[in-house]
């Protein structure tokens, strides 16, 4: 500790070893000495450096297959030692104990290997870091005295401040000991929820007594959903599956202006209805999105084609909007999204030639995704003093298990279009009714008290976008509980519907179904999205 009178020393033990060699080489070059365990100490050794192991320092060799080796009055001593109190010094002293004034800790890995497929609890349990947490506390408590780092990122600034001035500041440590803190939370919330499943059965119906939630925030917005709230954008930290590519939380923002809270909320509702074509291998799928609701969605040879066809649904609706392709967007797709004013241009992959034309609407906000998977396993809604938990809708369709039970059945194109509707209509605000024909939307009637104003809402757009609705596919969210929502989709032209079925009325449905010639499938499975 510089100027305290003690030798300067450093405590690395560290399971994710990235960078620890160059970093623990430049701390011995000013004058640390270095302190470790096990497995790091024989890493630092390999890499020709000096290493005290820490059962020399404690006189006492480690223990239990290692579960015992840092829990000890001579290394927390040395970390919670205050020196700025005289009392301190003296126990110290007289212990033989000197203070450590860097300890650079992260921990096992537990939350990857919890999530392991096949993972036992004992393999879990022994994965539980004891000694690790219980330094990292130890030293983020002391952190006026003691400099805590267990993020390999934090490295290089922590070099830079030690090789500048000989010392960490005081806002370093603190903010140091902030992390630490945070590390150490999301750790035993990793475990706290593992251990949940495994009381609960972890067979996807039962729910833990307690559920841990950590978040680490991407940025500060200028305001939440309107100006005068306050707003800020987290990334899910809760287990190691939690992997962000392919996410809007991991996506990179190419060019444009700052993301909004309405545009995060929004380019999130695009990229999870878009990805719901991710099945469909060779489809080029375009959706665009306007306050939370899909007002446009359709298949194409490439991604002009399937914006041009998703545009057409309804042109008004789509001004201001967000816009979301399932494949990489290319010069072709970017010059015809340049057509209108857009707010979010969302892709896996965004080329070069595109990003070019793009470049001349130095507004527009252009995201990358990548090609990940990962998808949300719980969805969470906020109620007053708590908090609802679902698992997420990602249920996809057999079509050998939907059953016809009209006395017509669709046809083979009508049968296609029906399961392009019913993936939409995931996506839609219920109560939710999707018109479409030939892999496009023809119209979508959103958020809606009744269905039947649904209906009318879907029929008005795609009147007003001069699409004809004729001998068009229709899917609905949730049943009708009455035939006149049937009888209003024939009237505008359906010759097909796919619905859920389980109405008390589903005879009459199926009636008004048959007395006009119509097909209609029931999925047995609803979609609702409040």
């Amino acid at each position: 500790m510089a100027g305290s009178g003690y030798p300067l020393r450093a405590l690395l033990s560290v399971s994710d070893k990235t960078g620890l060699e160059a970093f623990a080489a430049r701390l011995a070059s000013l004058g640390y000495e270095l302190v470790s365990t096990g497995g790091t100490a024989a890493a630092l050794r390999a890499s020709g450096l000096a290493v005290t192991e820490v059962a020399e320092l404690t006189g006492f060799p480690e223990m239990l297959d290692g579960r015992v080796k840092t829990l000890h009055p001579k290394v927390h001593g040395a970390i919670l030692a205050r020196i700025d109190i005289p009392a301190h010094r003296e126990a110290i002293d007289g212990a033989g104990i000197s203070p450590i004034s860097l300890v650079v800790v992260n921990l096992y890995p537990f939350r990857e290997v919890s999530v392991r497929p096949g993972v036992t609890l004992d393999e879990a349990v022994e994965n539980i870091d004891i000694g690790g947490p219980a330094m990292v506390r130890a030293a983020a408590k002391n952190y006026p005295h003691v400099g805590i780092v267990t993020d390999p990122g934090d490295y290089s600034c922590v070099l830079d401040e030690l090789t500048a001035s000989g010392v960490l500041s005081d806002a370093t440590r603190f903010e140091l000991a902030r992390k630490a803190f945070s590390h150490t939370a999301a750790y035993d919330g990793a475990i706290s929820n593992y251990l949940g499943r495994v009381a609960a059965g972890d067979d996807g119906d039962a729910w833990p007594a307690q559920i841990n939630f950590s978040f680490s925030r991407v940025s500060r917005l200028r305001y939440g959903e309107n100006p005068h709230q306050a707003g800020a954008f987290y990334r899910d930290l809760g287990s190691a599956a939690s992997v962000t590519a392919g996410t809007i939380a991991g996506a990179v923002q190419r060019q444009g202006k700052e993301l909004s809270y309405n545009n995060i909320a929004d380019a999130d509702a695009a990229w999870e209805c878009v990805r719901g074509f991710e099945d469909d291998t060779d489809a080029v799928v375009c959706v665009i999105v306007k306050h939370a609701n899909p007002c446009g969605v359709a298949v194409g040879a490439d991604a002009a084609e399937a914006y041009r066809r998703a545009f057409a649904t309804d042109p008004t609706s789509a001004f201001g909007g967000i816009i979301a392709f399932n494949r990489a967007l290319d010069e072709a797709g970017a010059r015809a999204v340049s057509g209108q004013f857009a707010e979010v241009v969302i892709a896996p992959e965004v080329l070069p030639a595109a990003l070019a034309v793009l470049a001349a609407k130095p507004s527009l906000r252009v995201l990358e995704t990548g090609h990940g998977k990962v998808r949300n396993a719980v969805h969470l809604q906020r109620v007053g003093g708590g908090v609802l938990v679902q698992g997420t809708d990602l249920t996809s369709h057999d079509p050998a298990q939907l059953k016809v039970v009209t006395r017509r059945a669709p046809t083979p194109a009508e049968l296609a279009d029906l399961l392009f509707a019913w993936k939409v209509a995931k996506f839609v605000k219920s109560n939710a009714i999707v018109f479409a024909v030939g892999a496009q939307t023809l119209g979508v009637g959103a958020g809606q008290m009744s269905r039947i104003d649904s209906v009318r809402i879907a029929r008005h757009k795609a009147g007003e976008a001069g699409l004809d609705l004729a001998g068009s596919c229709v899917a609905s969210d949730a049943f009708f509980p009455f035939r006149d929502g049937v009888d209003a989709l024939v009237a505008a032209g359906a010759r097909a519907v796919i619905q859920p079925g389980g109405s008390v009325r589903d005879a009459e449905v199926i009636a008004a179904a048959d007395d006009q010639g119509v097909a209609m499938l029931f999925t047995g499975i609803r979609h609702f999205r409040h």
